[in-house]
């Protein structure tokens, strides 16, 4: 088979393993008594509730819909903008488009209606809570005295400060009315999270920066972060005194203990795709590994480093003999020092690694699982041994756009930008590397 056949195969095998609607629907049924979640027995002895959030929430919620039906009450679901088409429509629930990765003014509704939703949950009560990676963003509020200009600008900051997604999280927790556990302190019945983790590790309290898991960070944790990543100085002043109040403990913490009437379960993960990607590799004849699942670091590094792989694998059949196909999974980030050209992290693991297989027979592709990668609308990028030397060809300068971070328009000039569509789910990146036998 022709490699970037086999690789775009592998991927879409991937995609489908993490497939939100199916991993509610399998986690999730009713038997007209009760709800159960993974062996966990809740019964309905009031209202049911919804609250959807995240770039995955309006699969999940068509999942819990279709387990439920009309059993729901009432519900509010928040997405990112043209990620709603697939929401159901029904009688009771609101659907709110929001900005990804920069939140606006549609985030702050979205999470305002959540809020107040979720305070009408009484004791005999359940609201269904579904997270979703871009959560963090797509369901804000900020603290008091926090405007959303000043919460906006210090998303801004961090998501260019090169600071790693639980780092960013740690920081929004601590200006955030919801997040941090915070939402689940409003729930005077019984909360029930399904959470999709697009995060290294799925560590719950990272997750959309945890609005229903106690948190683990303090107030000290989130100016350490921001001095570590030269962002302190920079802040709006409301974001700084507020920190500060917390740093001598005149703010609330987020939430520290176990609630006895809140319950989370992961159902899909990074982890589940990489399984089905190397199962679909297997079946298509070639030996596979998956070299990890929670890749992290700067892009245009760590594709060097899974680069050096590819070559060995190439040059010498080790650690695996060709055909081969090898998978990661994870999280990497760009940081970017100044003004900034078009791409995303994707992107730049493609454009990087280029330069590692160049000349070998061998294809790579570096994916966002939700189809986005930054403030693009291409999901990455796909490149074989003979990009470089078409790269150079068309006048590009590889370690200079890589300096610049204008990953896009080089790959868009030799057709290879890689471009999914949203796809529903988001859990971490991906990437798929082809190594066909000579």
């Amino acid at each position: 088979m022709n490699p970037r056949t086999v690789a775009m195969e592998v991927m879409n095998s991937a995609l489908e393993a993490a497939n939100p609607y199916e991993a509610v629907k399998r986690s999730l049924s009713f038997d007209g008594k009760g709800i159960e979640v993974k062996g966990h027995h809740f019964e309905v002895k009031g209202r049911i509730y919804l609250l959807a959030f995240g770039k995955a929430a309006c699969a999940m919620t068509k999942a819990v819909v279709d387990v439920l039906g009309n059993r729901i009450e009432e519900g509010v679901v928040v997405t990112k903008y043209g990620y709603a088409e697939s929401c159901p429509r029904k009688p009771g629930i609101r659907v709110v488009e929001a900005g990804h990765p920069v939140p606006d003014e549609n985030s702050l509704l979205g999470a305002k209606l959540g809020l107040e939703m979720a305070r009408k949950v009484g004791p005999q009560d359940i609201l269904l809570v579904l997270i979703s990676g871009g959560g963090s963003a797509l369901f804000l509020l900020p603290e008091e005295g926090i405007s959303l200009e000043d919460k906006i600008k210090t998303n801004e900051l961090l998501l260019r400060s090169g600071a790693k997604i639980y780092e960013i999280n740690t920081v929004r927790k601590h200006i955030s009315a919801v997040k941090g556990g915070k939402l689940a302190k409003q729930v005077g019945g019984t909360l029930i999270s399904l959470i999709l983790s697009d995060v290294v590790g799925d560590p719950l309290e990272a997750i959309a920066s945890g609005p229903t898991v106690k948190d683990p960070t303090t107030f000290q944790d989130a100016y350490r972060i921001l001095r570590l990543y030269n962002v302190w100085e920079k802040l709006p002043e409301s974001v700084r005194k507020h920190i500060e109040r917390g740093l001598r403990r005149e703010a609330e913490e987020t939430l520290k203990e176990d609630l006895p009437n809140v319950h989370n379960f992961i159902v899909g993960s990074g982890t589940i795709a990489c399984e089905a990607a190397r199962s679909k590799a297997e079946e298509l004849g070639f030996n596979s590994a998956i070299l990890t699942t929670t890749l992290e670091g700067e892009a245009k590094d760590v594709a060097l480093a899974i680069g050096s792989i590819v070559q060995e694998i190439a040059r010498y059949d080790r650690p695996v003999t060709k055909p081969a196909v090898l998978i990661a999974g994870g999280e990497w980030t760009v940081t970017i020092g100044g003004e900034a050209g078009l791409g995303g992290p994707n992107q730049e693991f493609a454009l990087s690694i280029a330069r590692k297989i160049a000349g070998l027979n061998a294809v790579v592709l570096a994916v966002d699982t939700d189809g986005t990668d930054g403030p693009t609308d291409a999901a990455g990028g796909i490149v074989n041994g003979r990009t470089l030397e078409k790269l150079k060809k068309a006048g590009i300068d590889v370690e200079d756009v890589l300096k610049r971070h204008d990953t896009y328009h080089a790959l868009e000039k030799v057709g290879a930008l890689l471009k999914t569509g949203p796809t529903g789910t988001n859990v971490n990146s991906l990437v798929v590397a082809v190594i066909p036998k000579e």
